[in-house]
Protein backbone atom coordinates (compact mmCIF):
# COMPACT_ATOMS: atom_id res chain seq x y z
CA UNK A 1 0.00 0.00 0.00
CA UNK A 2 2.83 2.44 0.80
CA UNK A 3 4.50 1.77 -2.54
CA UNK A 4 1.33 2.64 -4.40
CA UNK A 5 0.99 5.96 -2.56
CA UNK A 6 4.57 6.98 -3.30
CA UNK A 7 4.16 6.04 -7.00
CA UNK A 8 1.09 8.27 -7.22
CA UNK A 9 2.98 11.10 -5.54
CA UNK A 10 5.84 10.61 -7.99
CA UNK A 11 3.43 10.91 -10.94
CA UNK A 12 1.93 14.10 -9.50
CA UNK A 13 5.41 15.51 -8.87
CA UNK A 14 6.46 14.80 -12.47
CA UNK A 15 3.30 16.46 -13.80
CA UNK A 16 3.79 19.55 -11.63
CA UNK A 17 7.44 19.86 -12.65
CA UNK A 18 6.55 19.44 -16.33
CA UNK A 19 3.91 22.15 -16.06
CA UNK A 20 6.35 24.47 -14.30
CA UNK A 21 8.97 23.95 -17.01
CA UNK A 22 6.39 24.55 -19.74
CA UNK A 23 5.16 27.78 -18.12
CA UNK A 24 8.73 28.99 -17.61
CA UNK A 25 9.54 28.46 -21.29
CA UNK A 26 6.38 30.30 -22.38
CA UNK A 27 7.21 33.21 -20.09
CA UNK A 28 10.81 33.28 -21.37
CA UNK A 29 9.65 33.45 -24.99
CA UNK A 30 7.19 36.22 -24.11
CA UNK A 31 9.90 38.21 -22.32
CA UNK A 32 12.20 37.86 -25.35
CA UNK A 33 9.47 39.14 -27.69
CA UNK A 34 8.82 42.11 -25.39
CA UNK A 35 12.53 42.89 -25.19
CA UNK A 36 12.81 42.84 -28.99
CA UNK A 37 9.88 45.24 -29.34
CA UNK A 38 11.30 47.58 -26.71
CA UNK A 39 14.69 47.55 -28.42
CA UNK A 40 13.13 48.34 -31.80
CA UNK A 41 11.11 51.22 -30.34
CA UNK A 42 14.16 52.59 -28.52
CA UNK A 43 16.19 52.45 -31.73
CA UNK A 44 13.49 54.34 -33.63
CA UNK A 45 13.28 57.03 -30.93
CA UNK A 46 17.05 57.43 -30.81
CA UNK A 47 17.33 57.65 -34.58
CA UNK A 48 14.58 60.29 -34.60
CA UNK A 49 16.52 62.25 -31.98
CA UNK A 50 19.66 62.02 -34.11
CA UNK A 51 17.73 63.38 -37.10
CA UNK A 52 16.59 66.39 -35.09
CA UNK A 53 12.91 65.56 -35.52
CA UNK A 54 12.28 65.78 -31.78
CA UNK A 55 12.97 69.52 -31.69
CA UNK A 56 10.05 71.83 -31.05
CA UNK A 57 8.12 73.82 -33.59
CA UNK A 58 7.34 77.50 -33.17
CA UNK A 59 5.22 78.01 -30.04
CA UNK A 60 6.08 74.71 -28.36
CA UNK A 61 7.51 74.60 -24.84
CA UNK A 62 11.29 74.66 -24.41
CA UNK A 63 14.02 75.08 -21.83
CA UNK A 64 16.98 75.80 -24.12
CA UNK A 65 17.73 76.85 -27.70
CA UNK A 66 18.66 73.28 -28.68
CA UNK A 67 15.06 72.16 -28.09
CA UNK A 68 13.71 74.39 -30.87
CA UNK A 69 13.80 73.85 -34.63
CA UNK A 70 14.61 77.51 -35.08
CA UNK A 71 17.35 77.33 -32.45
CA UNK A 72 15.78 80.19 -30.47
CA UNK A 73 14.02 79.59 -27.14
CA UNK A 74 12.34 82.62 -25.58
CA UNK A 75 13.56 82.42 -21.98
CA UNK A 76 10.67 84.54 -20.64
CA UNK A 77 7.74 82.62 -22.16
CA UNK A 78 9.65 79.31 -22.43
CA UNK A 79 8.41 78.80 -25.99
CA UNK A 80 10.21 78.31 -29.29
CA UNK A 81 10.39 81.40 -31.49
Amino acid sequence: MRGQLSAEMLVVLVLVLGLAIFLASVMFKSANKAADKIEAKTDSVLSAADNGSLTGAVGSRCASDSECQSGICDTYSKTCS
